[in-house]
């Protein structure tokens, strides 16, 4: 779980490629640095992300099985609300009982 501002967006295939630069981590279960990019797989816009937009965002490291591909995802249904600070409030809540 992470805040993030997207600076970018590009269509790559049948997918959909975000620059992010993570402003705030809530929970980490893998390391972030400042910008990433943020996977999701499709190119419906799905969920809704803005350029220059603020988000809270529950993404997953995604591996395969050959250890080539190693990045951030975001699945269409996943969780993705605009950011604020009682949303960042009731994350950071969340985080220390789970």
């Amino acid at each position: 779980a992470f805040h993030g501002r997207i600076l970018a967006r590009r269509v790559v295939g049948q997918e959909t490629r975000y620059e992010v630069e993570v402003k705030a981590r809530y929970r980490q279960r893998f390391p972030l640095v400042s910008r990433e990019y943020l996977w999701v797989p499709n190119t419906c816009g799905c969920p809704p992300l803005r350029e220059a937009g603020e988000y809270l965002l529950m993404a997953r490291r995604h591996v395969n099985h050959e250890h080539t591909l190693n990045r951030i995802l975001l699945q269409d249904d996943g969780y993705a609300r605009p950011w604020t600070p009682r949303e960042a409030r009731l994350v950071r809540e969340a985080a220390r009982h789970c």
